[in-house]
């Protein structure tokens, strides 16, 4: 879907610019996922899976510009990609309608700073306003700052995925189902 391009400011005062992903992004989008992962064990690939080429990416992003319920937003910070937000069907079926998908990640230095709630309080409103009634998301249980985000948003735990992710040392890190009514 088409966004309209915002600017706010973060906790620090800084001026921040919001607006949709464009093909053109796919390049360094690819690079911040590779980033992101790497950043923190609490993304579900690490960073050698990330493996989408420049023109799969060009074309995921633009099946998100023509989808009409679906967005991926991105935010910018001087100029420079510091993170994005999706908002995704859940599956395309009637029964599934009312339901969507958030997923969020910035760079770990811009975590903190209010760029991540900003997004995702634009993301639930254009939900909410595309006819979705609930939103969705997966967190690891062991990241607490997200999950303080989340349940400020009013995400509620409704599950525990016990042994989610496997990570090579052989351990283990459970996830919570969470969800708010829109």
């Amino acid at each position: 879907m088409v966004f309209e391009e915002r600017s706010l400011k973060d906790k620090l005062g800084r001026p921040i610019v919001l607006r949709n992903a464009r093909p053109e992004d796919a390049e360094d989008l690819i690079r911040y996922l590779k980033t992101t992962s790497a950043e923190t064990p609490y993304l579900i690939r690490e960073p050698e899976e990330i493996t989408m080429t420049d023109t799969k990416e060009r074309q995921l992003i633009q099946a998100k510009i023509d989808a009409d319920r679906e967005l991926m937003l991105v935010a910018f910070l001087d100029g420079k990609h510091v993170g994005n937000c999706s908002l995704m069907s859940i599956a395309p079926y009637k029964r599934y309608k009312h339901r969507c998908e958030v997923a969020i990640a910035l760079y770990k230095e811009y975590c903190g700073c209010g760029i991540g709630k900003a997004m995702l309080q634009i993301i639930l409103d254009v939900a909410k306003k595309v006819g979705y009634e609930q939103a969705e998301l997966e967190v690891v249980a062991e990241n607490e700052d997200a999950i303080h985000l989340y349940e400020k948003l009013g995400f509620e735990k409704y599950g525990t995925f016990p042994d989610n992710m496997k990570f090579a040392d052989g351990s283990y890190m459970d996830a919570y189902w969470m969800m708010k009514k829109l």
